[in-house]
């Protein structure tokens, strides 16, 4: 087991609906260095929706599928979606500097994605941000 939930391979990622149903989704988590958590997301997806009316999420140490790893770490915390660009490149950075060559390969794939104008074009692309309680 880790010794804190920003050092966990997976984390269960819980966002709250506005009735206050819990939805949850296994994302790659990365700390900043100065006691923040980050991830990168598609835009405009439920989780981002989500996070537009209530901050508040709840982590959980997972597989990679999502499944609660038994007696795992648990935190909460509040977490806010960052768009602009410069927010956008230091979320990466730090998920490319846990995650190495995978998320830079992820990466790269969405740059050749995105320069050629003959395939499907993805989304937007956000940050997450996650201050822990």
């Amino acid at each position: 087991m880790t010794n804190s939930i920003g050092e966990a391979k997976y984390v269960s990622f819980t966002t709250f609906r506005k009735n206050g149903i819990p939805v949850s989704t296994p994302v790659w988590i990365a700390p900043l260095g100065d006691g923040r958590l980050c991830f990168m997301t598609n835009d405009n997806v439920g989780k981002t929706k989500r996070l537009a009316h209530t901050s508040r999420v709840e982590l959980r140490e997972c597989d990679m599928r999502g499944r609660v790893t038994e007696g795992g770490l648990v935190a909460t915390g509040h977490a806010v979606v960052v768009r602009d660009e410069a927010d956008q490149a230091m979320v990466r950075r730090a998920v490319e500097a846990k995650y190495g060559l995978m998320a830079k390969g992820f990466s790269l794939v969405q740059a050749v994605t995105n320069a050629l104008p003959f395939l499907p074009q993805p989304g937007p692309r956000a940050g997450i941000i996650v201050t822990l309680d």
